[in-house]
């Protein structure tokens, strides 16, 4: 993804980028720690490719993706996190990755053999402390 042009807002990137349309946020840790990084690279070319052919970075379905060099699992990784609904997967190689697309984002049941956490975030968005 290209930058920015100079003076553009986080507000009129955000908006760009259509933060106010997702329904799902994709995290998917590339290693090094949790998996080596060649394993990490195929997979996050996979995962991108695959929310590309499938649409899913539309509507309705409105997937973003995010590859992070950590989420602090370090082991049976790739480790990939689904937002929302606060689903940890482990080992999502291409597989495991084009099962979660299939089952957990287009038919909301999250592949239940690699999942090792859950935690649903749905609380309050946080908004900053008024200063007055």
């Amino acid at each position: 993804m290209a930058k920015p042009a100079a003076g553009v807002t986080c507000q009129q990137q955000a908006a760009s980028l259509g933060i106010d349309k997702l329904r799902r946020h994709i995290l998917l840790c590339t290693g090094p720690n949790c998996t080596d990084q060649a394993a990490g690279e195929i997979a996050w070319t996979y995962l991108k490719r695959r929310i590309a052919e499938l649409g899913l970075h539309h509507a309705p379905h409105n997937v973003y993706r995010t590859r992070c060099a950590c989420l602090r699992i370090c082991t049976q990784g790739p480790i990939m996190v689904v937002y929302p609904d606060g689903v940890w997967y482990h080992s999502a190689r291409p597989d495991v990755i084009e099962r979660i697309l299939q089952e957990h984002i287009l038919q909301g049941v999250p592949v239940r053999n690699f999942v090792f956490a859950e935690r649903t975030l749905g609380g309050p968005a946080f908004l900053p402390e008024s200063t007055t």
